[in-house]
This record gives C-alpha cells, structure tokens and sequence, in this order.
C-alpha cells in the first residue's frame, strides 16, 4: 500500500516538520553541520514546501515514515537551498524503494546485436517523470571506499541537468548565474572529467593481474580519488557525482578539482567551505 507523509491529503503550501524530527533528521546527516542558523531555517522551509509539493510513495510494500521522507526532502532541498524549488519544476513524483531496485536495460553492440539485461540500481531520475531511490542507500554519506555518496543529492541534480534537455552535465543558467558561460562550464567540466578519466585508468594499471575489478578488495585502491568512480561514466554522471562531493565532503573536492569546484559554487550560489556565522 502507498502512503505520503502521515497518510496526508492537503493542498496546503507546505507541511509542518515537528522540532524532534527536524533535529533527529539534521543529526542523522552530519554534512548538514557545515550549515549556519539562518541556511537551517531555509532548508527547514523548504523541505516543508517539497513535501507539499512533490508526492512521495512506497514501493514494494515499503512503510515509508514520516522521517524517511523528511530525510529525503531536506538531502534533496540542499542543492536548491538559494536556487528555490522552481528548479526541481516539470515533474511531481518520488518513488522509494526499500532498496536497490531491478530496471531492464537493452544495449546494441558493434554488431547491431541487442543485449537485454537487467540492472540493480540505487536511483534514477527519469526525463519529465518520476524520481526512483532506494531507501537503503539514501541513509548513507559515503561508498564503500569511503568517498563522498548521498543518492538523493545525485538523482536530485540529474533533475537540474535534465531541465534544459538531456541531461549532459550542462544545467540551465539563470539571472543568478551571470559570470557563467556555457562555453565555460563545458571546458572546465571536461578537463576535469579528462583528468578524472586519466586517474581511474592509473589505479586500473595498479591492480594486481587476477583482481576483479568489481570486488570490494579493490575498494582501498580507489580510496585515494575525492569522489566515487562512477562519475567518469560521462559528462551527466560526473556533474552529479561531484555535486555529491560539493555537498557531503567539499574538502576533497576542491584540493581535487578547485576550477570545476569554484564553478560549482557559483552554480548552487553557495559555498560550503566558507566560513559561515
């Protein structure tokens, strides 16, 4: 059976997050802690308004609670904190599952063969449709190799980047991005993927003949990268890889990449790394 926040029917504007769980949800997500008193309230203010407006259901018989959907609305609030929630407009549903989920993939090969199979997945933000996570990995803030890791904050930014087409790691610039240029963005996004690219192979090179490469003995080989090494699948994926690390563990991020984390800032018109009062 599917249920929204307290089994809710309203058209209210927003929907009220009582203090124990506002303060238990900021506890459970300790990047939040970088936060000053007045970005609290605005995140707070929000996360209300989302859970008004998106509709939030379970799948697969999960009991989604109040808390789950607190947890994922401020994680997903983060990225618009001085954005608004206009840029998460064009879709309305959030569907969570208790955890990673089967979706069937085809893929046609040099041959023109197509290969149908099926893939386990932890999100996926489907182009003018629905926003799919997987509830097990929404609790967490690192990978297996300890790299920086929120799936809300990533399937949340494909829904930036997809809303001037495809998503392709270029988002939409508006009246608060005037020192952005897409010519810009583009070059400082493929340097560093180039360079992210380059890393990846490095450690592949590194590892020992026999090792399979997806094995969790490999884990401590990709330690050493700022974010996880999924982001060198393309331009998208690296725009939404990164911004994880933007939020969860800027430090790594921008001794890593410092161009493509200063157009990050200026994207998200904030900076986690700035002294805050």
């Amino acid at each position: 059976m599917l249920r929204t926040l307290l089994d809710r029917l309203t058209r209210n504007a927003s929907v009220a997050i009582p203090d124990p769980l506002w303060n238990s949800t900021l506890a459970s997500l300790p990047f939040l802690a970088q936060l000053g008193p007045s970005e609290r309230i605005r995140l707070r203010a929000l996360a209300a308004q989302l859970l008004a407006d998106k509709e939030m259901a379970g799948a697969a018989e999960l009991d989604l609670t109040a808390a789950m959907q607190v947890s994922i609305a401020v994680q997903a609030c983060l990225p618009v904190l001085n954005l608004g929630l206009e840029w998460y407009r064009g879709w309305k549903s959030i569907v969570v599952y208790p955890s990673e989920f089967l979706v069937p993939r085809s893929v046609t090969d040099e041959d023109g063969i197509v290969h149908e199979y099926v893939e386990p997945i932890s999100g996926e933000a489907w182009d003018r449709g629905p926003l799919v996570l997987s509830w097990e990995d929404a609790q967490h803030t690192s990978n297996a190799a300890g790299a920086a890791y929120s799936v809300v904050i990533h399937e949340f930014v494909h829904k930036i980047d997809q809303l001037n087409g495809d998503a392709d790691g270029v988002p939409p610039f508006s009246a608060l991005h005037k020192q952005l240029t897409g010519d810009h963005w583009q070059r400082v996004l493929q340097e560093s993927l180039n360079r992210f690219t380059a890393e990846l192979e490095l450690i592949g090179a590194e590892l020992p003949p026999g090792l399979d490469p997806e094995s969790d003995e490999v884990d401590h080989y990709y330690a050493r990268l700022p974010f996880d090494p999924y982001a060198a699948q393309d331009e998208a994926e690296f725009f939404a890889v990164s911004s994880e690390a933007f939020f969860v563990a800027p430090v790594r991020l921008q001794r890593a990449f410092p161009d493509w984390y200063a157009l990050l800032a200026q994207f998200f018109v904030q900076d986690p790394l700035a002294t805050r009062k």
